[in-house]
């Protein structure tokens, strides 16, 4: 393990929404089964904004003061905000423009980044470029997702997968052996069908000619739906997050007998189980939180690291795997070393 790091993590933040949506509340209103539910993907309930006046911008806020704290620093210190998410408060401004006026972050850039599931990954690796280049020295690096806002409740196969929530860490340049020592992010348009949400965009009010995809028998706009080829989704993430695991560790040096905890991405529980397997990594140095928050996007690996750490399962000098795989389809993978 001889490579040096950019940058390291010095504060990490979450934000979980107060409403608790379960298997069994889903059974009331739609044709599922808790046992359907957890035998298919090992989640038993998810946090949801629901009523709650919540925006993605204000649970990005919650995460960003949460890590802040942690980090021990001020709003007038952040000089960068990058904010990774699919739901964003609007088209534009970008949601980190609303957190930067949350949090009074008055000296920050802000911008957000896309990659769906592994946007927290990509938001990463743009960090450490900035730091690498000398442009910023306190950078804030949110997942964010209010993807029941995205959820389809007449597609029992999607609906029942997703959460809301954030996750954030302030990341500085590195100053000894503890950072990011490994990245690795890969992407492949050919796949972009297989989950995707037009939202209104140009290419579905100019080229899609099939109305059953923008709008129900009830006329309602599904243009912002997520949609989903679940087998063939789950073929390719297997692959991918495997292939992010090897090839972070590679980047960074490593092999799996120096790792000391695994956080995948929260998806599916077959899947985490599937590259715990491959690095070797036994139950209790793995990450599962999907039981509980359901899959959150680009939140998922920032929300289980904070917790992961919070919970004393991740201490000082731990050597942390990364990987997620999400729409686009965009994959990657990062080792931190705590």
């Amino acid at each position: 393990m001889n490579k040096k790091p950019v940058m390291k993590i010095v504060g990490t933040g979450h934000f979980l929404p107060d409403n608790v949506l379960t298997n069994k509340d889903l059974e009331k209103i739609m044709d599922t089964t808790d046992e359907w539910i957890t035998q298919r993907v090992g989640i038993k309930e998810r946090r949801v904004i629901g009523d709650a006046d919540l925006s993605t911008s204000d649970m990005a806020t919650a995460a960003g003061k949460a890590a802040m704290e942690d980090a021990g620093i001020s709003p007038e210190d952040i000089d960068c905000i990058i904010v990774a998410t699919i739901s964003p408060d609007m088209n534009f401004p970008a949601t980190a423009i609303f957190v930067q006026k949350n949090l009074g972050a008055v000296n920050a850039a802000a911008f957000d980044i896309s990659a769906a599931c592994t946007g927290w990954i990509y938001a990463m690796t743009v960090a450490e470029g900035y730091i690498a280049a000398g442009k910023f020295k306190n950078i804030l690096v949110i997942g964010a997702e209010f993807l029941t806002s995205l959820a389809d409740i007449n597609d029992r196969a999607t609906y029942v997968l997703f959460g809301d929530a954030s996750g954030a860490v302030v990341v500085q340049p590195a100053d000894g052996e503890n950072g990011m020592i490994g990245s690795y992010i890969k992407s492949n348009g050919d796949l972009a069908e297989l989950l995707w949400s037009y939202g209104g965009g140009t290419k579905v009010n100019k080229k899609v000619s099939d109305q059953e995809i923008c709008f129900d028998k009830n006329g309602n706009d599904n243009r912002a739906k997520v949609r989903m080829e679940g087998n063939r989704v789950y073929k390719y993430a297997v692959r991918a997050m495997i292939e992010s695991a090897e090839k972070a560790m590679e980047d960074a040096g490593i092999t799996e007998d120096d790792l000391t905890f695994l956080i995948p991405h929260q998806a599916n529980l077959r899947i985490i189980d599937a590259i715990a397997e491959r690095v070797k990594m036994p139950d209790e140095k793995v990450m599962r939180n999907i039981q509980y928050v359901g899959n959150t996007s680009s939140a998922s690996i920032p929300v289980a690291l904070d917790q992961a750490i919070k919970q004393g399962r991740i201490k000082k000098g731990d050597v942390v795997l990364t990987a997620a795989f999400g729409g686009g389809f965009t994959w990657g993978g990062l080792v931190i070393k705590i």
